[in-house]
């Protein structure tokens, strides 16, 4: 079993309790912890409160998850590209494919199991052996920029840009149609999807979520595009481009599908990515160069309307 504490703040502030930690711990389901909360795992400010409680400033909540199995997360000799190292943190490139850190499915070939093999016991501990360093993650599917802690103090001071929203986070990707307007802003809540419980989507009872959009080409029924975080909801970017009827190519679970290219998943690159370092208090800024199935597609459409 592992034990965690959370402190919510104002960015939280008006959550249900249960779906402020379906997002949180999205390998989860709802209803996973909706029975964890009916078992008394859950607490709030040290006293157990229904799913529907909706969470305040400060309020602490103690949650307890059964160890779903006793299987040890093992070190791997998997090669990680590091963008920046020094005491505090790592900047490092996920490639596509790569699950962040391990869950039900998936206990080997994660980036943790790397990050042990390397790194071994110098990783922040806050989020617990599943995730030890882990500060934010990027679907399996998505690759790019990643930040990763290796202390307690710079996990949380991480962490706190990410809730006041200050860290930069710019994607760029591939979708479906030709998006007309050169920029523009999607601001449209998100929550877990009531039938698919792996798909989120727009919801008037979900979390706000803002994502800013700016074309950067058109490529005839195409549209390559800057994505730039404000919030940070599961599959964020994903569902809004969706939504709007602009799914992102290779996207199966959105409506991105196509197979004209042969994708192993979308065409989404978290390229930048800018923090304040904790220990020097000074701003980073980190960009990553596509890879290659992305640039593929890119010289494929480009081709295409050349020819």
């Amino acid at each position: 079993m592992k034990k965690e504490m959370l402190i919510i703040s104002k960015l939280d502030e008006g959550s249900r309790l249960d779906v402020y930690l379906a997002e949180q711990y999205s390998e989860y389901s709802r209803s996973y912890i909706q029975k964890l909360i009916k078992n008394e795992l859950i607490k709030v400010n040290n006293k157990l409160e229904k799913n529907r409680y909706i969470l305040k400033e400060n309020d602490e909540i103690e949650i307890i998850i059964p160890t779903i199995t006793e299987k040890e997360i093992m070190p791997q000799n998997i090669p990680l590209d590091i963008i920046y190292e020094d005491n505090d943190i790592i900047v490092l490139n996920k490639p596509q494919g790569m699950v962040v850190h391990p869950a039900t499915s998936h206990y080997e070939n994660t980036l943790v199991n790397a990050l042990l093999y390397y790194y071994k016991d110098q990783l922040s501990s806050i989020n617990g052996k599943l995730r030890p360093g882990i500060v934010h993650r990027i679907d399996m599917d998505t690759s790019g920029l990643l930040m990763i802690a290796k202390n307690n103090d710079a996990h949380l001071f991480l962490a706190q840009q990410l809730k006041n929203r200050t860290v930069l986070r710019k994607y760029h990707a591939i979708v479906l149609g030709n998006i007309k307007e050169d920029e523009f802003t999607i601001d449209a809540p998100i929550a877990r999807h009531p039938v698919q419980r792996l798909k989120m989507t727009v919801s008037e009872d979900g979390r706000r979520a803002i994502t800013h959009i700016k074309v950067i080409e058109r490529l005839d029924n195409y549209t390559y595009v800057e994505a730039k975080l404000e919030t940070g909801r599961t599959h964020q970017i994903r569902v809004h481009l969706s939504h709007i009827n602009n799914p992102i190519l290779g996207d199966e679970i959105y409506g991105g599908v196509t197979k004209k290219f042969n994708l192993d998943g979308q065409v989404l690159h978290a390229k930048t990515l800018g923090f304040i370092h904790p220990s020097t208090k000074e701003y980073m800024e980190f960009d990553s160069s596509l890879p290659e199935n992305f640039k593929k597609v890119l010289r494929s459409l480009n081709n295409e309307i050349a020819n």
